[in-house]
C-alpha cells in the first residue's frame, strides 16, 4: 500500500472517523463525510461513490454497535432508561416502535442528535434485530448521501479542495445547528399547546 496516496489514507480515515463518531459522538461525522465528498469532487484522489459507500459502512457498523451494546444487556439498559420515565410513557414508546420503528430509526439517523437516543431506546425496549438492521442500512445510505451532497455543493462552487472542504464542514455544521434550533422550537411549541 502506498501511504503517500491520499486515497490510501482518505478511505480508512473516512471509515474510522464515521465509525468512531457513530459510537462515541465526539467526531462530527457529517462534516467528515461532507469534507470527503468535497475532496472527491475537487480532486481525483477519492471517488464520490466510494465515499458514499465507505461512509455508509462506517455509519452502519457504528449504529449496529450502538444498538447492540445495550441490546445484549437489555435488562440493565431498560432499567437505566426507565428509571425516570412513567410506565405509560414507556408503553407508548414501545407501541411506537412496534408500529413504526423503522421510521424512527431512519429519522433518528437523519436528525442531528437523534440517532443515539433512538437506538438506545430501541435496544432497551427490545426492538428486534431483524427490523433494525434493514432500517439502519436505509438510514445510513440516506444520511451518507445527504452529507455527501453538501460536500458536492461546496466542491462544485470552489475548485480548491481546501476551500471546498472548509465550506462543506461549515455547511454541515450550519445545517446541524439549524436543525437543532428548529427541533427545540417545535418542542417548545408543543409544550405550550
Amino acid at each position: 500500500m502506498n501511504w503517500t496516496d491520499p486515497a490510501a489514507i482518505g478511505y480508512p480515515a473516512l471509515f474510522g472517523g464515521v465509525l468512531l463518531g457513530s459510537i462515541i459522538p465526539i467526531v462530527p461525522t457529517g462534516a467528515v463525510v461532507g469534507a470527503a465528498a468535497a475532496v472527491a469532487t475537487t480532486t481525483g484522489h477519492l471517488s464520490l461513490p466510494l465515499v458514499i459507500v465507505v461512509a455508509t459502512l462506517g455509519a452502519y457498523v457504528g449504529d449496529v454497535v450502538t444498538f447492540g451494546i445495550p441490546r445484549f444487556g437489555s435488562e440493565a439498559a431498560f432499567r437505566w432508561i426507565s428509571r425516570r420515565q412513567p410506565a405509560e410513557r414507556l408503553e407508548k414508546a414501545r407501541d411506537q416502535f412496534a408500529r413504526r420503528g423503522w421510521q424512527l430509526v431512519v429519522i433518528g439517523r437523519l436528525v442531528p442528535a437523534g440517532r443515539i437516543p433512538v437506538l438506545l431506546a430501541a435496544a432497551a425496549l427490545g426492538y428486534p434485530w431483524r427490523r433494525l438492521l434493514p432500517a439502519a442500512l436505509v438510514a445510513c445510505v440516506l444520511w451518507a448521501s445527504a452529507y455527501s451532497l453538501l460536500g458536492i455543493v461546496s466542491g462544485g462552487i470552489f475548485d480548491s479542495p481546501i476551500i471546498a472542504t472548509v465550506l462543506a464542514t461549515v455547511l454541515v455544521l450550519l445545517v446541524t445547528v439549524l436543525a437543532n434550533l428548529v427541533a427545540k422550537w417545535r418542542r417548545k411549541t408543543k409544550e405550550r399547546v
